[in-house]
């Protein structure tokens, strides 16, 4: 095979794995961009709606983890298959919930599903894309968050408005029907193609990985992460909805936007800014991320306080918070495949991602959910109201997602921690594929 032939079929599985991730995060992102009317169908608090989303992040990251092992084993490709007829089948059928439970049995299903995506992709990306050139890739296959939150927001929101949310839910199942053909056309890379040739993989294991020191960072780090994004995705619609009084397609457009222009800058600008320092140094990608993690949290925190009829500027302030959150993925999930030998990849994503998600993500949505709720009755105990009216719930919602720009300080402090134990970590790697490729 030429170098250029092997380059377009990379460049074609690249663009295959990333329209996968879009449609995932897409129908992940749907229940944020319906929150509200679901709420009122349902009769729902915002506890119960945040519990919707850390219900899913329970059974993803745990049913992760086996999921990992395997596609270290057997054909990527194949799981993948698999895991989007599942997930696209329940989004679906989440139109024909009838009832709260029903509806939370339904996601539980696109859990299972969308747990294969990252640990399949993010394995076959690495043994696409040579160690320097990797966060590019990675970064373009993780743009899949905010375009797929993006399209999920413009979309859902305007299909809703018309037709209402249920319909929603099955358009949205729709596009793996053309993508599923495209998946099974791509021509699975070998394992550790992308590093020395020739050489022997020391078998690897949990524990093993588990004794890099730069993981526990990076696994402190996606906690942090996750939680903020989760509650984002989860409560941003309804606090544009609620306390700047935009109607369920506005707040979807505006969140979409937000979403699309900032996510997709954000990805971009990581891209290209982690290989360019990863040159220069070898810890460059966490210092980056960290510097950039203390960006979002003034821009995160300001937009919130933005005052009603002040709709403008808290998007734009969003907007910067949202790029500076998603620089994350390109300049970390690279740092990660800088650490872990080829035939670890996926079982490493698998445990990244089991204790990002249970230990952040899960719960970002309840427990912001939750302080809304206490919050909104405060207020209107002050108030010297017996009725928590919408009002009350605006501020309620306001205050407690103060959360996610104060967790952005600490997201900073753990990666420019784990930047300073990376340089170690990947020369310590780096000495075991040359002694297994002597050897």
């Amino acid at each position: 095979m030429t170098t250029d032939t092997a380059a377009t079929k990379s460049r074609y599985t690249l663009a295959v794995l990333i329209a996968i991730n879009i449609l995932n995060f897409y129908d992940r992102s749907i229940p944020g961009a319906l929150a509200e009317p679901i709420r009122k169908e349902f009769g729902l608090t915002d506890m119960q709606l945040g519990l919707m989303g850390s219900a899913f992040i329970w059974v993803y990251a745990l049913i992760g983890l086996p999921l990992g092992h395997l596609a270290d084993r057997a054909s990527r490709k194949k799981i993948l298959a698999a895991g989007m007829v599942m997930w696209s089948t329940l989004t679906a059928f989440a139109a024909f919930a009838t009832s709260f439970p029903l509806l939370l049995v339904s996601r539980l299903g696109v859990a299972v599903g969308e747990a294969v995506v990252a640990p399949t992709c993010t394995s076959m990306i690495g043994d696409l894309f040579p160690a320097d050139k990797r966060a590019r890739p990675l970064g373009l296959f993780m743009l899949g968050v905010p375009v797929g939150g993006a399209l999920s927001y413009f979309f859902s929101g305007a299909i809703a408005h018309s037709f209402g949310w249920r319909t929603a839910m099955v358009t949205a199942a729709l596009p793996a029907l053309f993508l599923l053909p495209a998946l099974l056309r791509v021509r699975e890379p070998v394992r550790g193609a992308s590093e020395l040739a020739h050489r022997k993989v020391e078998k690897s294991s949990i524990w093993k990985i588990l004794r890099i020191p730069t993981m526990w960072w990076i696994i402190a780090s996606g906690a942090l992460v996750n939680f903020n994004l989760y509650a984002m995705a989860s409560f941003l619609p309804a606090f544009l909805s609620r306390v700047h009084g935009l109607s369920l397609g506005e707040s979807g457009i505006a969140t979409g936007i937000i979403y699309g222009i900032g996510g997709v800058c954000g990805g971009i600008l990581a891209g290209r800014w982690g290989d360019r320092i990863v040159k220069r140094r070898t810890d460059g990608r966490l210092r980056l991320a960290a510097a950039l993690s203390l960006v979002a949290a003034p821009a995160g925190w300001f937009g919130l306080l933005s005052p009603l009829g002040m709709v403008l500027p808290a998007i734009l302030l969003w907007m910067l918070a949202y790029a500076a959150m998603n620089t994350y993925f390109a300049l970390v999930y690279s740092s990660i495949q800088d650490i872990v030998p080829p035939n670890a990849r996926a079982i490493t994503m698998a445990i990244y991602f089991m204790a990002m998600y249970l230990c952040g993500a899960s719960f970002g949505p309840v427990l912001t959910g939750s302080l809304s709720d206490r919050l909104a009755r405060q207020a209107a105990t002050a108030a010297g109201s017996p009725v928590i009216t919408e009002v009350f719930r605006a501020i309620g919602l306001q205050q407690a997602m103060l959360i996610i720009p104060i967790l952005s300080i600490a997201l900073a402090l753990v990666l420019y921690a784990g930047s300073r134990t990376i340089t170690a970590d990947i020369r310590r790697q780096e000495e075991l594929r040359y002694s297994s490729a002597r050897a």
